[in-house]
């Protein structure tokens, strides 16, 4: 597997070693030990997949006070995956940064607690998986909205499909200190 760096402290692409031939490809998605030695440690305690159509946006999410890494990827698809760093010491705070992963390339993503995230549906469907390293909990859910226009977030549908849930989520500039990392 190769490590490659993002312009986000603590925010790493990983692009897996995949071995095909006329069958198929295998791919090892999850070792802990090579992880801990890419420096991603936390364990993993829940795995979860969804499935989604063209233009589904899912997001921008984030869990405070039980926070949540994640390690996503594609199984099958395409999307267009965003992170926006919520961590008020990072030098990239309130910035954001793309990334289009493929059930093709099977990149993987760590997003560390500290992260909003989401992504946009690509490709006619897709499979998304991603490992987090807390459970999920609901009074935790939080989020901020796809559109926020100081974010100016350049999604790559002109149709978005979004969730009631998603279209009630506050402005970036609206979070109040206690909704942020420090």
């Amino acid at each position: 597997m190769k490590i490659i760096a993002t312009n986000f402290p603590n925010l790493t692409l990983i692009k897996p070693q995949i071995f095909g031939d006329s069958r198929g490809w295998f791919f090892e998605s999850w070792n802990k030990g090579r992880y801990i030695e890419a420096g991603i440690g936390l364990p993993f305690v829940q795995d979860n997949i969804s499935y989604s159509t063209k233009n589904v946006i899912r997001g921008l999410h984030y869990q405070k006070p039980f926070t949540q890494g994640k390690l996503v990827f594609v199984l099958e698809g395409e999307v267009w995956d965003v992170v926006v760093d919520l961590r008020r010491r990072s030098p990239t705070f309130g910035k954001w940064q793309g990334f289009t992963l493929t059930g093709k390339n099977k990149e993987q993503l760590y997003v560390p607690p500290g992260f909003a995230h989401g992504f946009c549906v690509i490709s006619d469907t897709v499979l998304f998986q991603y490992k987090c390293t807390d459970i999920y909990n609901p009074a935790s859910e939080r989020g901020i909205m796809w559109n926020d226009p100081d974010l100016n977030i350049p999604w790559p549908t002109e149709k978005p499909v979004i969730s009631d849930k998603d279209t009630k989520h506050p402005f970036f500039r609206d979070l109040t200190r206690d909704l942020l990392f420090d």
